[in-house]
């Protein structure tokens, strides 16, 4: 049986939401290993003189744990 655990991450980018859904999710990976999925939870942008500047994404990043060493397996013998 697998474990997961998940994380909340915020991203941005000059260019879209997709931009920083991506540059979000690279950035997950390149610390945590394992990734299986990302929810996006909240999009926001922020305006400056009537334009937008920035895309905002907040993100809920889905990765599997490892097995902690030595550990047993839980089935049963």
């Amino acid at each position: 049986m697998a474990v997961a655990k998940v994380i909340e991450i915020i991203s941005g980018s000059k260019k879209s939401f997709d931009d920083a859904v991506t540059d979000g999710l690279a950035r997950a990976t390149d610390s945590v290993s394992d990734v299986t999925g990302a929810w996006i939870k909240d999009q926001r942008v922020i305006v400056e003189g009537g334009k937008i500047v920035e895309y905002r994404v907040v993100m809920k990043v889905t990765f599997v744990l490892k097995p902690a060493a030595g550990a047993r397996s839980s089935k049963k013998r």
